[in-house]
């Protein structure tokens, strides 16, 4: 989104507060507003860069807030020795007074999804890649168990949100709809065994960094919809859906609710899961099960950042109606 000139002089105040703090600031650039009220920009550093979020909404730092906690557990857990160079080194996370700000060392390398658009012949590279970074993470913190008592927290809060969020969820047709998807849910997973470990939650390609030349991983940033509880196979199903939505240019929303009509994914996507060694289920649900449970950890959490999510007709018309639609037809 396009920035403000008032956005300008307050990314000079949050600069000029972190220089208080630590001598050797330069310059700042790439100033940008996010879709989900955060003012970002990086600050260069004769040591190492930042990149500063400031929340232009109570949502925003809330949303910061949750990814301060999340990096700074997985930081300390001692399980997780080679993959910390994975995680934003957390400067300063200052979320009270005037001027709130997150400060996090900057990672090297390119974000996936530009790094995609323009060297989309690294695609296979960097799904190998991410999907095998992200397993290991899985692994290293998971375990196989029933999942019948986590049910009712990986559903019914992300529900709400779109109750909350969304009017056309609150009334008639999409409020069976959105108790449709409760009970295709409930009773999809009940009794299943899946890997319930930490969950980085929107795992897609804008929110890593890779290689330029190579597609290797080299960090996962936005921890935001992070869980040490999630059903973590969602982390591999959120990349392969986000995946398939940019090379497209189809809406997720649209994506699944083609899975649900199918009863499955496509078998280029299925392969991409079965190459990345997604951790273990028992036989499994029924195959559109997890990817009905990504997609709503997916759109609950973009409704949950900004309000701008809930009131984009565009937005819901296309990445929620037709898979609500289509679970209630079924």
């Amino acid at each position: 989104m396009l920035t403000r000139p008032a956005d300008l002089l307050t990314a000079r105040h949050l600069a000029n507060q972190l220089r208080a703090d630590r001598a050797g600031f330069r310059d700042l650039h790439r100033l940008q507003r996010t879709v989900s009220d955060l003012l970002v920009f990086e600050l260069e550093d004769e040591k190492r860069p930042l990149v500063v979020k400031h929340p232009r909404s109570s949502r925003a730092a809330a949303s910061l807030a949750r990814g301060c906690e999340a990096v700074r557990d997985l930081t300390f857990d001692d399980r997780l020795d080679e993959w910390r160079r994975l995680l934003p080194p957390m400067e300063v996370c200052r979320l009270g007074g005037r001027l709130p700000l997150v400060a996090e060392g900057r990672l090297p390398g390119v974000e996936g999804d530009e790094l995609l658009r323009r060297s989309p012949h690294l695609t296979r590279q960097v799904t190998a890649s991410a999907l095998g970074a992200v397993c290991e993470l899985h692994r290293a913190t998971g375990r196989l168990e029933c999942v019948t008592s986590h049910i009712g927290h990986w559903v019914d809060p992300q529900l709400a949100i779109l109750a909350e969020e969304i009017p056309w969820c609150r009334r008639g047709r999409g409020a069976a709809a959105t108790e449709a998807l409760r009970e295709r849910l409930r009773s999809g997973l009940t009794g299943h065994n899946l890997t319930v470990a930490w969950t980085h939650g929107d795992f897609h390609p804008g929110n890593i960094l890779l290689n330029g030349e190579h597609g290797t991983l080299t960090g996962v940033i936005d921890w935001a919809n992070a869980r040490r509880d999630g059903p973590c196979a969602i982390d591999a199903y959120t990349f392969v859906l986000t995946l398939r939505h940019q090379r497209g240019g189809r809406e997720l929303g649209q994506i699944v609710a083609d899975v649900v009509r199918r009863g499955s994914l496509l078998p280029e996507d299925r392969r991409l899961l079965a190459e990345a060694d997604v951790p273990p289920t028992d036989e499994g649900p029924e195959e559109d099960v997890l990817p009905l449970l990504t997609w709503l950890w997916h759109v609950a959490g973009n409704a949950e950042k900004s309000a701008r999510y809930g009131r984009s007709h565009h937005w819901v018309a296309g990445n929620v109606v037709p898979v609500l639609k289509e679970v209630a037809r079924r």
